[in-house]
């Protein structure tokens, strides 16, 4: 339901328009980008080969990593090419391709996040139903729902970019394509707009955050009842969950619950969500969790072994 559009294409301002600053962002989001799928891949692999990690929280943990890889996918190779050209032009499908795979592996990881803290309470609250309960097809009967969920979201998303007319500017002033900068060039009243993207986005955003955070306390609560080492290890997991969560949800819920107007921060703030995030997720993840490094350790062990023999 394209309606009287008659701009077929987008011209992205990016992080800035210097060319110092340019080539300094270039290198940045290459590096960035190089290490989360390095961080990323590297988590896929180790959990795909390992027999030591086919618990729930890691099946989950897969499926966190590989959304992340995507999401981070879906805005770091444009961007870094665009950090390469004078004008960075966006085709008026492309930028609706963009807006769909943002958000879908955007909810998919949120969805992902929510599914990890179930996997926790459950392991932590009723430890005697764990097995029962998180069986491996439960496990991939929510999984799939996620993604049934996420792709809802994202049509949602798609319908609502679609609904707006675009007649006259194409100027975007920002690094990729979302609903939030592409209502500001939309030549009608995007009030209704406004509101079913902050009912959307906003509330999939700070209903996810609340409950992830009640769901957490109730298991942090819980941990009373445990041995000292038994914390110990409990805490260890459910610290990088949360710290995961705060990183994500924070930036997001301040894009998306608020009315349709932009902030000189709001491009910065998108950085750390869209490019950071799925950065720092496989060091927060590896680095508080022993299991996770003793399998790499395996893996590396195991391939060295391999190569030597040959």
């Amino acid at each position: 339901m394209q309606l009287n559009n008659n701009v077929t294409e987008f011209i992205l301002l990016g992080l800035t328009q210097d060319p110092l600053r340019k080539k300094i962002v270039f290198v940045t989001v290459l590096l960035s980008y190089l290490g989360t799928l390095l961080g990323n891949l590297l988590i896929i692999t180790t959990i795909k080969s390992s027999q030591t990690l086919g618990s729930p929280m890691y099946f989950f943990l897969f499926y966190l990593s590989f959304s992340d890889t995507c999401f981070c996918t879906s805005i770091a190779p444009r961007m870094i090419a665009d950090a390469l050209l004078k004008t960075a032009i966006i085709s008026f499908s492309e930028c609706i391709i963009q807006v769909f795979s943002f958000h879908f592996f955007g909810c998919l990881e949120i969805f992902i996040l929510i599914l990890m803290a179930a996997d926790r309470y459950v392991a932590i609250c009723k430890p005697l139903h764990y097995t029962t309960i998180m069986s491996r097809r439960v496990c991939a009967v929510l999984v799939a729902v996620a993604w049934v969920g996420s792709c809802v979201h994202s049509l949602a998303q798609i319908f609502l970019a679609l609904s707006l007319p675009f007649c006259g500017p194409n100027v975007i002033d920002h690094y990729f394509c979302d609903l939030e900068p592409l209502l500001s060039l939309a030549c009608s009243d995007t009030y209704v707009v406004n509101l079913l993207l902050v009912s959307n986005s906003g509330a999939i955003c700070t209903v996810s955050f609340v409950i992830l955070m009640i769901s957490y306390a109730i298991i942090l609560y819980s941990l009373r009842n445990y041995s000292a080492e038994g914390r110990r290890k409990a805490l260890s997991t459910c610290i990088s969950h949360i710290l995961v969560v705060i990183l994500f949800f924070g930036p997001c819920i301040f894009i998306y619950t608020r009315p349709a107007t932009t902030f000189p921060m709001d491009k910065l703030i998108a950085v750390f969500y869209s490019l950071g995030t799925p950065l720092l997720n496989p060091l927060i993840y590896t680095l508080r969790n022993a299991e996770v490094k003793n399998a790499m350790k395996k893996l590396w062990r195991k391939k060295l072994v391999s190569e030597a023999l040959r």
